[in-house]
């Protein structure tokens, strides 16, 4: 755990911001290279970088913040909501945010929404393989006590009073590593607009369900202690995929040659 990597003059830079910043940058970069694919051009996935980080930001500041108002926020709200760099941005709400900004943008300019999501999709694997390794050097979103060999141990001041825990930050960025390659490949092979984009709301819901088991971090669980908040949220991702993939258009059938 290091979170702060440098500092210019009096500012303290973090390692947090530094590589949720590479996790944007590679994920776009990315995705403009495998927009020619769908004929959308490069700078129109250039475009629309800005507008995903604006909306992934809000969304993921502003559900922490509504997740950890009573325990972190309601004593002393100012300016600690704004204070990003201490870490406290949750995936599902930035997810949101993103998706939300994504189809205003989509809506101005025009682009096919189902194409434009599918480029993306693998990106936003890339780019969470990143995010989580900001979160290990920040100590945030850590796991439960273990006794297993590949236990990592955070600092006697971190909260976990420098017992061994679980590496949910690397469980989450390999798995998404492997999960991009995987839906890098789909991207190649897809038979329907939205398939891909499908994809990974089933798999992503799917693998966070299975790291959130040995998360130690949480303050509040649910359905009898059993569920962590991102599990909840993991089901409704996990129907809106489904209902997706059920109803999204696919393509007809080759007319027959006479």
């Amino acid at each position: 755990m290091q979170s702060t990597a440098f500092h210019i003059g009096g500012l303290a830079v973090h390692w947090y911001g530094i590589l949720v910043a590479i996790g944007f940058l590679a994920g776009l970069y990315t995705a403009g290279r495998r927009a020619a694919r769908e004929g959308i051009a490069a700078e129109t996935i250039a475009d629309l970088g800005p507008w995903l980080i604006v909306g992934a930001i809000i969304g993921a500041r502003g559900l922490y913040v509504i997740s950890y108002w009573r325990e972190q926020f309601a004593a002393n709200p100012f300016p600690e909501i704004f204070m990003i760099q201490h870490g406290g941005l949750v995936f599902y709400g930035g997810l949101i945010g993103a998706i939300a900004s994504g189809l205003i943008f989509v809506r101005l300019k025009r682009q096919p929404l189902w194409k434009v999501a599918d480029v993306m999709a693998p990106s936003i694997a890339l780019g969470y393989v990143f995010g989580r390794l900001g979160c290990l050097m920040n100590g945030c979103c850590y796991g439960r006590e273990t006794q297993l060999p590949w236990a990592i141990h955070f600092p006697l001041t971190h909260a976990t009073g420098g017992a061994g825990v679980h590496p949910t930050q690397l469980y989450d960025s390999l798995l998404n590593l492997g999960f991009y390659l995987f839906l890098a490949w789909l991207f190649r092979r897809k038979q329907f607009d939205g398939q891909v984009f499908v994809a990974y709301l089933i798999g992503y819901a799917l693998l966070r369900s299975l790291v959130e088991y040995f998360r130690g971090d949480y303050p509040v669980h649910y359905w009898g202690g059993v569920a962590t908040p991102a599990q909840l949220v993991s089901i409704g991702i996990l129907l809106a995929g489904g209902l997706l993939f059920w109803f999204l258009p696919r393509p007809g059938p080759l007319p027959k040659k006479a």
